[in-house]
């Protein structure tokens, strides 16, 4: 039984044009334990996805369909309908979220300590010494110095400082749902690489779920056990992280694969995807990858294509060409695929 389960989400955003379809007809599930990672460009739709999951997008966006269900291993619980006591609940308590922006996260003018003491109070947790003691407990998890962090401001902390903050603040209700959005984002290599590991050592200590939000597609390799790749609002390809690295079979995640640059290579090894994202108010007829996909039919402008299952279990791509990628492309996957390891 998966402990989430979206079928058929869409959001969308109102502007004085019309309204802007970020999200479109988005299904997938989470088991326990997991870490499902869901790629794309910027504006591909995947932070309003995240936000959407806890139910915290700006007043402009709104739910235009689809379900959320969450297994709290008691009962299942139906997302979109909770009311503001019971969302309140739901949120950091049952899902919690890791923020992009690290600094914006934090408000200026409290220490570290009063921002364990907020959230903790907020769930009910009104022991200061309870609340202080699990805060020191998940900043030695995370490899920081609680007699140093908690009298701080965020402003004090380094960018690495701060996620790692960000990640024992998410953690302090013991979640089993941990959503992180471009975590690494504005990091040094070296901080990264310590985040990555972090991360891991976390997911074996405590056993939460993660939805794992990115653009860099090496990262998402080494956390995830299954990847989504999302393009214009939809997701489509929806793979194991193996079959999508080394037997892609949608020409966005192929295209994304060879836009990453080699470890080792000549130079020129880097290919761009030609063209710009379509634009979400007026989407284009048919398949919106067709005017960037150098293997598009006729076929192609008739209808978006569904995912389909492809020749690998559990492996599903929304391309009605994956056989004519598969043949052509396939076999030079696997060194696409070998440039991020």
């Amino acid at each position: 039984m998966p402990i989430l389960s979206v079928r058929g989400l869409s959001i969308e955003y109102r502007t004085r044009r019309g309204p802007i379809h970020a999200v479109r007809d988005v299904s997938f599930d989470l088991e326990q334990g997991e870490t499902l990672a869901i790629i794309g460009e910027s504006g591909s739709g995947k932070t309003t996805l995240a936000v959407g999951l806890v139910r915290l997008s700006p007043r402009s966006a709104r739910i235009t369909g689809g379900q959320i269900v969450y297994d709290s291993g008691r009962e299942r619980v139906a997302v979109l309908e909770l009311d503001s006591e019971e969302l309140r609940r739901f949120r950091w308590a049952e899902c919690a979220m890791v923020f992009q922006a690290a600094l914006s996260a934090f408000n200026p003018v409290i220490t570290i300590w009063e921002h364990f003491f907020d959230t903790g109070r907020a769930h009910g947790m009104h022991d200061r010494h309870r609340v202080h003691d699990r805060a020191r407990e998940l900043l030695h998890l995370v490899h920081l110095d609680p007699d140093r962090i908690l009298s701080a401001y965020a402003h004090e902390l380094s960018g690495g400082m701060r996620q790692r903050v960000l990640i024992a603040m998410a953690l302090l209700l013991d979640p089993r749902i941990v959503i992180l959005d471009e975590p690494t984002t504005a990091l040094d290599i070296l901080t990264q690489r310590a985040i990555i590991d972090l991360l891991r050592e976390l997911r074996r200590k405590l056993h939460f779920a993660t939805i794992f939000i990115s653009h860099d597609l090496s990262m998402a390799a080494e956390l995830a056990d299954r990847m989504l790749t999302m393009y214009a609002g939809r997701i489509v390809e929806r793979a194991g992280v193996d079959d999508l690295f080394y037997r892609p079979r949608h020409p966005y995640s192929i295209g994304l694969l060879r836009a990453v640059p080699r470890v080792s290579g000549a130079l020129g090894s880097v290919a761009s995807i030609p063209g710009s994202p379509p634009d979400l108010i007026r989407l284009p007829r048919g398949c919106t990858y067709y005017p960037r996909c150098p293997f598009h039919v006729d076929d192609c402008r008739e209808s978006d294509p569904p995912l389909l299952p492809v020749d690998t279990p559990g492996h599903e791509a929304a391309c009605i060409r994956w056989e004519a990628v598969a043949a052509r492309i396939g076999s030079a996957a696997k060194p696409v695929a070998e440039k991020l390891a």
